[in-house]
C-alpha cells in the first residue's frame, strides 16, 4: 500500500444494501466495512469472516485482514485494541496516506465524520453521485438490467394471467374462489419474480382512485371496469441491478374517457422515446411527453390536497439503484451515450382512474436501444 496520496476517499457501509459500496466492491457483503479510495487505488478492511471472498472475486486493489489493521492501527495511534473502531481505522489510513483532506458521501455515518472532524481533517461531503460513472452503463451492465426486467416483465405477466383468468361479479373480481386484492395479486408477481432470480420489494398494484397517488402500493379489493397499475422494480440477486417497468391494466369494459387517457400515455411515451439520444437535456425529453398530454387537453393542476394530471417526472436513472443519475424531467441535463433511464410518462385523474406505461431505454448517439420488452395489451374483457 503506497503511503501518500493528496485526498482520500472513504466509504464505509454494507454493499449488500448500499450502490456504492457494491459499484466499488462488484462483491456483496452483508456487513458494513471500510473501503479506502484514492486516485489510482481501492483498498478495503474486512474481517477473517469475509476476507478469502472478498480477496478472491472483489474489485479492490488490496483486501486487508481487519484483524491485523486495528492492531496496527491501536500501535500507531497509541491507543488500546479495545478502542480502536471504525472511526480510528479511519484515522490511522488518513495518516499513512499523510493526508489532511477526505471526501464522504452525503450518507457518511455522522458519528464517523465526527470523529474524524474533531481529529482535524477537512472533510468534503460528495453531494449526488458519489461514483458519478456510474451513470454510463457498460454492456455487460446493460445486460444485468435487461435481465431485472425480464424478471419485471414475469411478474406482470403472472398478473395478466390472474386478470384474465378472474371472474366479473358485481363490483368485485373473483379469482380461486375469493376476491382478488391488491395483496394477493402482488405476491403473485413478486414470487414470479422470484423464479428469475430476482426480488420485487414494495410492488405496486393500485387500482381506481388509490392508482392516482403513483406511490400508492395499492391494498384491498381491485375492481372491474377500473385502471390497475402494475409497477414493478425488482433487483437481480446475482448483480444487484434492477429492473422497472410498469404497465396498466383494466377488467372488464373500459370507458371512452378511459381510453382516451391510455391512448395519451402511450402517445406520450413513444414521444419521448424518439427523441432520446446522446446530447438531448432530460427536460426535453420530459418536455416531449408533456407535450402530448398538453395537446390532448389534459390539464396537471391541484385540487384540495392532491394534484392531478401529470404530476411526476418522465423518468430518472436505473441501476444499482431504483432511482439514481440522470434525471429525465424539468431542468435535466444532457444525456450521454450509455445512460440507461426509464420512460414513465402517467396521467392520474380520480374520476377516470390512472395511467401510467413505464420501459426503459439505453442512451446511443443516435437514439436509444430498448432494455425492456412487454406488451402493452390493456384491455382484458
Amino acid at each position: 500500500m503506497k503511503s501518500k496520496s493528496s485526498t482520500i476517499r472513504l466509504l464505509y457501509a454494507a454493499s449488500h444494501d448500499n450502490a456504492d459500496m457494491l459499484y466499488a466492491a462488484g462483491i456483496f457483503v452483508p456487513d458494513p466495512f471500510l473501503a479506502i479510495l484514492t486516485d489510482k487505488q481501492a483498498y478495503a478492511v474486512v474481517s477473517q469472516l469475509e476476507y478469502g471472498r472478498v480477496a478472491r472475486g472483489s474489485h479492490f486493489d488490496e483486501v486487508m485482514l481487519l484483524e491485523d489493521i486495528r492492531k496496527k492501527a491501536a500501535e500507531n495511534l497509541q491507543m488500546e485494541l479495545r478502542e480502536i473502531g471504525a472511526g480510528e481505522l479511519m484515522i490511522y489510513f488518513a495518516q499513512r496516506f499523510a493526508v489532511k483532506k477526505i471526501e464522504v458521501p452525503a450518507e457518511f455515518p455522522a458519528a464517523l465524520y465526527a470523529k474524524l472532524y474533531e481529529a482535524g481533517y477537512h472533510l468534503k461531503i460528495i453531494e449526488g453521485p458519489f461514483f458519478p460513472e456510474r451513470a454510463k452503463k457498460n454492456d455487460a451492465e446493460a445486460k444485468a438490467i435487461r435481465r431485472g426486467n425480464a424478471a419485471a416483465a414475469a411478474g406482470i405477466r403472472a398478473a395478466e394471467a390472474v386478470l384474465r383468468a378472474a371472474r366479473i361479479e358485481g363490483k368485485r373480481l373473483i379469482y380461486g374462489g375469493r376476491a382478488l386484492t391488491s395483496e394477493r395479486l402482488r405476491t403473485i408477481i413478486d414470487q414470479a419474480c422470484l423464479t428469475k432470480g430476482a426480488i420485487a420489494q414494495s410492488t405496486i398494484v393500485a387500482g381506481g382512485r388509490q392508482a392516482c397517488d403513483p406511490h400508492e402500493v395499492g391494498h384491498g379489493p381491485l375492481r372491474p371496469n377500473e385502471l390497475i397499475i402494475i409497477d414493478v422494480f425488482p433487483r437481480v440477486q446475482k448483480t444487484g441491478f434492477h429492473g422497472d417497468m410498469t404497465r396498466t391494466f383494466l377488467k372488464g369494459r373500459a370507458s371512452l374517457a378511459q381510453r382516451e387517457l391510455v391512448a395519451s400515455v402511450r402517445a406520450a411515451q413513444r414521444a419521448a422515446i424518439d427523441v432520446v439520444k446522446s446530447g438531448v437535456k432530460g427536460s426535453t425529453v420530459h418536455e416531449a411527453a408533456d407535450g402530448v398530454f398538453v395537446d390532448a387537453g389534459y390539464k396537471t393542476e391541484r385540487r384540495g390536497q392532491s394534484f392531478v394530471g401529470f404530476i411526476h417526472s418522465t423518468g430518472h436513472g436505473l441501476g444499482l439503484e431504483v432511482h439514481e443519475s440522470p434525471r429525465v424531467a424539468k431542468g435535466a441535463g444532457k444525456l450521454k451515450t450509455g445512460h440507461v433511464i426509464t420512460i414513465e410518462p402517467g396521467l392520474y385523474y380520480p374520476e377516470i382512474g390512472g395511467c401510467r406505461i413505464e420501459d426503459v431505454v439505453r442512451v446511443t448517439k443516435s437514439g436509444s436501444e430498448l432494455l425492456s420488452s412487454m406488451h402493452d395489451r390493456w384491455e382484458i374483457r
